[in-house]
């Protein structure tokens, strides 16, 4: 399977942990001042972001070494602001394809409450 780097420069701009496992991925942040939007709560983009890379990475854990993929769609549904603690984002593949692969994915806060769902679609790519 194809092996990314252990970490790159949106994660460090964010904050973000990120663990894969074989079709499945975790990013999770503990919120700060930066992560907010002016009404106090975590900005939407945040957890947008979280999701859309925890598919990613799973998307990846899942293909062969000259593959890539990137995001074609994404649903994202917010269910409750939060303003302090951690999130968890954990995505899922639920269809591997070789062409398309099809995810979901659910954000927590830190009692285990649901933040933000989302589904996805990946294009599989060749490798540059």
């Amino acid at each position: 399977m194809t092996e990314l780097p252990t970490e790159f420069g949106f994660q460090h701009l964010v904050g973000f942990e990120v663990e894969k496992g074989d079709g499945t991925a975790v990013v999770s942040i503990d919120i700060e001042d930066q992560h907010l939007n002016p009404n106090g709560v975590v900005h939407g983009g945040v957890a947008y972001a979280m999701m859309d890379t925890a598919m990613g990475r799973a998307t990846m854990s899942t293909l062969d070494d000259d593959k890539i993929c990137a995001t074609v769609e994404m649903q994202v549904r917010y269910m409750r602001g939060v303003s302090s603690g951690r999130l968890v984002a954990t995505a899922t593949v639920m269809k591997p394809g070789r062409r398309i692969v099809h995810l979901e994915a659910r954000t927590v806060d830190g009692d285990g409450r649901l933040i933000a769902t989302a589904t996805s679609s990946y294009a599989v790519l060749d490798a540059p």
